[in-house]
């Protein structure tokens, strides 16, 4: 029997914040993955029941006991655009737990059938969407990125129709929230500053709890939810990551990534790289995410306002004072990480640090003219000791065959053991640092693709098997996967990702 240990606390916000809903049973679910590690750390217990059963539960055509389900109300600013009225077209929040050591999660089907937001939408998902989340959840927790997570994924036995017919699969997932920016602007929109408010003390109580202690409560939580973002913001960029669709219906507010659509990880590194299909004029690029953030942040804030204070000036002026924060916290977050990234410390003078980030900006720009990998540049850079070999060593000609142009990164590396002169930390201790930060294996695209063609062509999940058990451990060299650290051939490469409606 599965027992989850279910609460309800977003309901009990009131009818205005959801629309009650049953999952639409699917014709034949088959189980793909269980998360069991994941499932203890919640309490759940799954103790006699078999795959099928499984399969069912989390297809949607058995309702979990306690669960309460339910299709969240928010709106979002899209591409820009402002869509007053969106909410869970595709997904049902079963409920909300409350674990064995106190953290607070929620659990959401997606894929799982029409709802009172869906609009024209089938309510399904396919196959390949649905895997894509799976593995790039839980790739992103194994690089210690904040993210939803997935519990679970099934084939349903049904076709969803797209610009094909395509096998369907439901996602389960687990966040620690699914409120999101969009959630406030939904009752913002509407005038309806008690709902707002409302909200917003569901979410200090349950996520920002410090922030009930503060002063100014709403602006406490108002500042969490900023340094949330801005270190979420800088991780991404520190692994190449591109959301693809920052609307602020995707917008986390306890600063976890959330909905995987057209996302992708950069091969060959460029400052404003776009994958996602719908992302026709590069809104949301890499080198645009920061300030997307902060976009996203100052929407959020005009939804607070009137909490913030009773005089609207003041509240403005409190509200960018917090949005000023939130460029300073990103800047911050980005320089530490990218220093650790270069093996880089702040154990010298300040004159010497204070030099990090046009080095660090010149190795980014000589990437960025050589088209070099992304992921294998600063794991390669991570092999290399402080003197130059008199010879250029394997690692040092691993690193120069990256640069369409080798005399680019020999000059920087000049520059970069030149500042290593400077540390007190020995070669080993450095570069088990740095490989500490860098990856080996990253969820690649055409690693994605493969792994969905394999599955929806030809109903084989063997290759999504593999491929999530290596980036398992993505900090690791493992013996026979060197295959998963290379860069896609050129008849491999993915240009284009897609979102799953």
């Amino acid at each position: 029997m599965l027992q989850i240990p279910f609460s309800h606390h977003y309901i009990k916000l009131g009818k205005e914040f959801y629309e009650k809903c049953a999952p639409a049973p699917v014709a034949h679910p088959t189980l793909i993955k269980f998360n069991q590690g994941l499932a203890e750390a919640l309490g759940i217990t799954a103790d006699n029941i078999d795959a099928a059963e499984l399969a069912a539960l989390f297809a949607g055509n058995q309702v979990p006991d306690g669960a309460a389900p339910l299709a969240m109300a928010y709106a979002g600013h899209q591409f820009g655009h402002f869509n007053p009225q969106l909410g869970d077209g595709r997904a049902i929040l079963l409920g909300e737990m409350e674990t064995p050591n106190g953290d607070y999660f929620a659990m959401q089907l997606k894929g799982s059938g029409r709802t009172a937001y869906s609009r024209n939408g089938d309510g399904r998902a396919a196959l390949g969407p649905v895997l894509r989340e799976y593995l790039l959840s839980e790739a992103m927790e194994k690089l210690w990125i904040p993210t939803t997570r997935a519990l679970a994924a099934v084939t349903t036995g049904e076709n969803v129709a797209r610009e094909q017919l395509l096998p369907g699969g439901v996602i389960t997932r687990i966040a620690r929230s699914f409120v999101r920016v969009g959630t406030f602007q939904y009752f913002a929109a509407r005038g309806d500053a008690a709902s707002v408010k409302l909200l917003a003390d569901h979410v200090i109580e349950h996520h920002y709890p410090v922030a009930a202690e503060a002063k100014n409560r709403y602006l406490a939580l108002f500042e969490a939810v900023a340094e949330d973002q801005a270190a979420l913001i800088a991780r991404w960029m520190q692994v190449g990551f591109i959301h693809g669709v920052m609307n602020t219906d995707n917008m986390s507010i306890v600063g976890e990534t959330i909905d995987y659509g057209p996302c992708a990880f950069m091969d060959g590194y460029a400052h404003d790289q776009v994958y996602s299909f719908i992302d026709r004029h590069g809104r949301y690029a890499y080198s645009e995410q920061p300030s997307i953030g902060l976009w996203n942040l100052s929407r959020l804030a005009e939804t607070l306002l009137p909490l913030l204070a009773e005089d609207s000036d003041i509240s403005v002026e409190m509200a960018q004072d917090a949005l000023q924060g939130y460029v300073k916290s990103y800047e911050r977050h980005w320089l530490n990480g990218m220093r650790a990234k270069c093996g880089l410390t702040m154990d010298v003078d300040k004159s010497i640090s204070d030099e990090d980030k046009p080095l660090i900006e010149a190795l980014l720009n000589t990437m960025a003219d050589n088209q070099a990998d992304f992921t294998l540049t600063f794991h390669t850079l991570s092999q290399l000791t402080t003197q130059r070999p008199s010879d250029y060593s394997t690692q040092e000609k691993s690193l120069r065959d990256l640069f369409v142009e080798p005399s680019q990164i020999d000059d920087w590396l000049l520059q970069w053991r030149k500042r290593l002169c400077a540390e007190t930390q020995t070669d080993e201790a450095r570069q088990a640092a740095m490989q500490r930060v860098n990856p080996v294996y990253i969820p690649r695209n055409h690693q994605i693709e493969a792994a969905i063609r394999a599955a929806e062509d030809r109903g084989d999940f063997s290759v999504f098997h593999e491929l999530h058990e290596v980036l398992q451990s993505p900090y690791v060299h493992q013996a026979g996967k060197a295959e998963y650290m290379r860069p896609p051939r050129p008849e491999e490469e993915v240009k284009q990702t897609f979102c799953g409606t």
